[in-house]
C-alpha cells in the first residue's frame, strides 16, 4: 500500500489547507454579518418555518435543534475561530484525529448556514466550499504524509468545476463559440470591480484571446491534471493564471481563491519548493485507520460522481446542482449564457404622504452594485455581498425576486436596522420613508472620452417602472413585474 502514500504533496496540502482556511474565514464572517437579515427570525426568508417544512433529511442543519439570531451569530463566531486556527497553522499541528475533527466541524457548521439560507445561500461557491471542505477532512495533518486518493479527489473536484463550466458555455451560448462573449461580460457581470471598465475597453482581438484562454483553461487543461508530473503542475498553473485574471477583472466572491486552492493540489513539492520558503519535514506513514477512512471516502466519491458525470455528458446539462443535502458530488457550471446588456434595479424612497409627479425620490445606494453613475465600482471579493448579487438576478427577471423583493421593500419602509446594514447608503437616516418604488435602468460603461468629460463611470437610461410606489399595508398580490416602458430618459452628464 506504499504507493498510496504521497509525501511529495505535503507542501501542496499545506497551501491548500491555508487557502481553504482563508475562504472559510471569509464565509463565516459573511454569515455573521448577513444571515440574520436574510434568513433570521425577522429576515427576508426566515429559516425556522423553512426548516420545519423541509425537515432534517432534506436540509441537515444545526438550526433544526435550535435557532435564534444570537445562536446563529455564535455558530458563525465558532466558525471564524476555527478558521483562524487553520490559517495560523495551529490545526495542522494537532494530533491527526483532532485535526480531522476540526475540518469536519468547519464543514458541518457551514453546511448549517447553507441548508438554512435558501436562495441567499444558493450560490455555486457555497456548494464548492462544502465539497472541498469535506474532502479536506481526509488530507491529514502536518505529521503524516498525504494519501494519493485524497489528492486525486480534490483534483477531480477541480476537473468537474472547470470542465462543467467550460461545457455549459459552449453548449448554451454562441457567443462563447464565436469568441465574442468577452465583448459583453466585463460590463454585464454581476458586480464589476474597479478594473472591469478597463478590461471592457480592451481591443476586440484581446477579448477573443480571453475567450480562447478560457476554453483552454476549462476544457483542455483539466484533463492534464491526472497526468504525471510535471504535466499536472503545468495544468495547475494554467488554472491559477486564469483565476488571477478573473480576480483582477471582477468580483466573484471566494470562487477564484477556492479554485486556486484546489489547483494547488496539482503541484508537487519540487515545483512549490522553488516558489515558497517551505520545506517538507520528515513525516510518518499514515496509520491504518486513516488509510481505511480515505479509501472509504474514495469509494464514496466514485459513487457520488455518477450523476455529475452524466450531467456533464448531457446535452441538457444543468448549470449547478447538488444531488444530496450534504453537498458532496455536485455539478458545476458558470456563465452558461452571457447577458448582452446590463440592467439594474434602482430602489427609491420618499417621505411625501402621497407621491405626485413633483415628488422628490431619494435613492438607496447598495454596497457594490452599480447605482450612482459617478461612484467607482468596488473591489469586494473574496467577501460575498449576497443581496447585491441577487439584485443583479432580479434585474434579469422578476421571477428571481418573487419570494423576497417585496419583503425587502417592506423592511425599508419599516426602517429595519438589520436590513439597512446590508445597504450601502440609507437616504432616510432619521425616519423611514412613506413610500418606496423600484425603477429599471440600462447601464453601460462610459467610453474613455465620456469618462474624461463627465467623471462618470457609467451611463444609464431609464427602461421603465420595475415596481410602482408601495407603502405599509399593500395588498399581498402587489408583486414586481416586467418594467413598464417609459419615455423618460436619465443620462449621466
Amino acid at each position: 500500500m506504499e504507493w498510496l502514500v504521497a509525501p511529495e504533496y505535503w507542501v501542496a496540502r499545506l497551501v491548500f489547507q491555508r487557502l481553504l482556511g482563508v475562504v472559510y474565514l471569509v464565509a463565516f464572517v459573511s454569515a455573521f454579518n448577513q444571515f440574520a437579515a436574510l434568513a433570521g427570525d425577522r429576515g427576508l426568508l426566515p429559516c425556522r418555518p423553512y426548516l420545519r417544512r423541509v425537515g432534517f433529511r432534506r436540509a441537515p442543519s444545526l438550526f433544526h435543534l435550535h435557532y435564534s439570531d444570537r445562536f446563529a451569530r455564535a455558530v458563525a463566531v465558532l466558525g471564524v475561530a476555527l478558521s483562524v486556527g487553520v490559517v495560523a497553522g495551529v490545526v495542522e499541528r494537532l494530533p491527526l484525529p483532532a485535526a480531522m475533527a476540526v475540518w469536519l466541524a468547519l464543514w458541518a457548521l457551514y453546511l448549517s448556514f447553507v441548508n438554512a439560507g435558501q436562495t441567499f445561500f444558493g450560490f455555486v461557491w457555497e456548494t464548492l466550499l462544502l465539497e472541498a471542505g469535506f474532502l479536506a477532512v481526509f488530507l491529514g495533518s502536518a505529521d503524516v504524509a498525504p494519501l494519493l486518493p485524497a489528492v486525486l479527489a480534490l483534483r477531480w473536484l477541480l476537473f468537474r468545476l472547470e470542465v462543467g463550466a467550460g461545457l455549459i458555455k459552449l453548449r448554451n451560448d454562441p457567443a462563447w463559440r464565436d469568441l465574442t462573449a468577452l465583448y459583453h461580460h466585463h460590463e454585464t457581470q454581476p458586480i464589476p470591480n474597479r478594473l472591469s471598465r478597463w478590461f471592457h475597453h480592451l481591443p476586440e482581438p484581446v477579448h477573443r484571446l480571453e475567450a480562447i484562454g478560457n476554453h483552454v483553461a476549462q476544457i483542455v487543461a483539466p484533463f492534464a491534471l491526472f497526468l504525471p508530473q510535471p504535466v499536472a503542475s503545468v495544468a495547475g498553473a494554467v488554472v491559477v493564471i486564469t483565476q488571477l485574471w478573473l480576480m483582477a477583472s471582477g468580483n466573484f466572491a471566494w470562487l477564484n481563491v477556492l479554485t486556486i486552492a484546489l489547483a494547488a493540489m496539482a503541484f508537487d513539492d519540487g515545483f512549490l519548493g522553488d516558489l515558497l520558503p517551505v520545506s517538507r519535514p520528515a513525516v510518518a506513514a499514515p496509520p491504518g485507520w486513516f488509510m481505511a477512512a480515505v479509501a472509504l471516502m474514495a469509494v464514496a466519491m466514485v459513487a457520488l460522481s455518477w450523476r455529475p458525470v452524466r450531467n456533464m455528458a448531457s446535452r441538457r446539462q444543468v448549470m449547478n446542482a447538488s444531488y444530496n443535502p450534504w453537498h458532496i458530488g455536485n455539478a458545476y457550471g458558470l456563465f452558461g449564457r452571457i447577458t448582452r446588456e446590463r440592467l439594474e434595479v434602482v430602489i427609491e424612497g420618499t417621505d411625501d404622504p402621497a407621491p405626485t409627479s413633483d415628488t422628490e425620490w431619494k435613492t438607496y445606494e447598495f454596497k457594490a452594485k452599480p447605482g450612482d453613475v459617478r461612484r467607482p465600482p468596488r473591489q469586494v471579493a473574496p467577501y460575498h455581498l449576497r443581496l447585491d448579487w441577487l439584485l443583479w438576478f432580479a434585474a434579469l427577471s422578476p421571477v428571481y425576486a418573487q419570494s423576497w423583493f417585496l419583503k425587502l421593500l417592506g423592511k425599508l419602509l419599516e426602517g429595519d436596522d438589520e436590513t439597512l446594514r446590508l445597504i450601502g447608503d440609507n437616504p432616510f437616516p432619521d425616519r423611514p420613508p412613506t413610500f418606496v418604488r423600484a425603477l429599471l435602468y440600462r447601464y453601460r460603461f462610459t467610453t474613455p472620452r465620456e469618462r474624461a468629460e463627465t467623471g462618470a463611470w457609467w451611463q444609464r437610461e431609464l427602461v421603465g417602472l420595475y415596481l410602482p410606489p408601495v407603502t405599509i399595508g399593500l395588498p399581498a398580490d402587489h408583486r414586481p413585474g416586467p418594467a413598464r416602458p417609459s419615455s423618460q430618459r436619465e443620462m449621466a452628464d
